[in-house]
C-alpha cells in the first residue's frame, strides 16, 4: 500500500550543501544524508497538499449529510467525518496501519472507549475503527476553521482543561451521546506522550463508564509516536502502525468508588500490550512505575 514516490538526487545541490550535513559523516554519506532530508520534505508537502485538498472538500459534503441526517445522535455524519481520517492515511505514502482485535458486533451498543495517545496521527488511524463515537476534544481545536466546523458537525464535544464547569458539561454530553446510543472516545492521558511511555489517566471517563453503566472499550495504538513529530511539519520515515483494540470491561456493579480500580485495570491491559508489541518488561512502558509523577 505505501512506497516511497519521490526521489531527489541532484548531487550538485548535495555537494554544494554538504557543509550542512551532521559533523563527522563522510562526503558519499551526507550526499544520501542530504537526499534524505529531500525526500522527506517532498513526501511532507505532498502529504500536506493533499490532505488540505481533502479537508476543504469534505466540508461541504458533510454539511450536506448533516443535513439529510435525523438520527439525534449524528451517527451517519460522525461516520463521514471519520472517513476523512481514513482517507488522509491512505494519501500519506509512509503510514501502513494494521488492525486487530476485538470485533465489535452491534455498533449502536455505546462503550467509553479509551486509548493511549502518542502523535497527532492517533485521531485519523483511531478513524479507521468501523463504528462510530463521539470525541472528546481540546475546545481550542473547535475553533480551527474547516475541521473545526467539521468537528462541530459531527457532534464531537469540547472540554476545556482549565475551566471545570466545562468539565461537567463534558460529561454531561458524553451521557447524552451514550443514552442515544453512540459511543464517545477519551484519550486520558490528556495529551500526547512525549516519550512513547503511558501517563496517568484522568478519571473522568471512567466515572463516565460506571454512572452510564456502560462497558469500558480499551484501544491501544503503537508506532505513532514518530508519524508526525511535536513541533515539526515534516512526517517522519514509513513506519510500521498497530491498532488493537482489547476486550471490554464490564461496570456492572460497580460504583463511585472503584473509579480508581477500573482505571488502574484499563490501563494496566493498555500498557500490557504495549509492553508486549516492544519485546520489553511492562515497567519500562509505564511512566508510574518508574517514579515519574508529572503529566506528559
Amino acid at each position: 500500500m505505501v512506497r516511497e514516490r519521490w526521489r531527489w538526487s541532484d548531487h550538485c545541490f548535495c555537494a554544494a550543501t554538504l557543509s550542512s550535513t551532521p559533523a563527522g559523516v563522510g562526503k558519499e554519506a551526507g550526499i544520501w544524508y542530504i537526499w534524505a532530508v529531500m525526500t522527506s520534505t517532498l513526501r511532507s508537502l505532498w502529504v500536506w497538499g493533499a490532505v488540505a485538498a481533502l479537508v476543504v472538500a469534505w466540508l461541504p459534503l458533510l454539511a450536506l449529510i448533516r443535513l439529510l441526517d435525523p438520527d439525534p445522535a449524528r451517527y451517519t455524519t460522525g461516520r463521514w467525518f471519520r472517513r476523512l481520517g481514513v482517507a488522509m492515511v491512505k494519501v500519506n505514502p509512509s503510514w501502513r496501519v494494521h488492525r486487530d482485535g476485538e470485533k465489535i458486533g452491534n455498533p449502536r451498543r455505546p462503550y467509553v472507549v479509551v486509548s493511549n495517545h502518542q502523535s497527532l496521527a492517533d485521531i485519523p488511524i483511531i478513524s479507521h475503527l468501523p463504528w462510530e463515537m463521539k470525541w472528546i476534544g481540546k475546545a481550542e481545536l473547535f475553533s480551527i476553521p474547516f475541521v473545526g466546523w467539521m468537528m462541530r458537525l459531527a457532534g464531537d464535544i469540547p472540554v476545556d482543561r482549565s475551566d471545570r464547569r466545562s468539565g461537567a458539561r463534558m460529561l454531561l454530553a458524553a451521557n447524552r451521546c451514550l443514552q442515544l446510543k453512540c459511543s464517545v472516545m477519551f484519550f486520558p492521558e490528556g495529551t500526547r506522550s512525549p516519550d512513547g511511555r503511558v501517563w496517568k489517566f484522568n478519571e473522568g471517563a471512567f466515572h463516565l463508564a460506571i454512572k452510564a453503566g456502560v462497558p469500558v472499550l480499551p484501544v491501544v495504538i503503537e508506532g505513532s509516536r514518530d508519524c508526525l513529530p511535536k513541533r515539526s511539519w515534516k512526517f517522519g520515515p514509513p513506519l510500521e502502525i498497530l491498532l488493537r483494540v482489547l476486550p471490554p470491561v464490564e461496570t456492572d456493579g460497580l460504583t463511585s468508588a472503584d473509579v480508581a480500580g477500573l482505571r488502574d485495570q484499563v490501563r494496566g491491559m493498555i500498557v500490557d500490550q504495549i509492553a508486549s508489541w516492544r519485546n520489553q518488561d511492562a515497567a519500562s512502558v509505564d511512566a508510574l512505575a518508574q517514579g515519574s509523577t508529572r503529566t506528559p
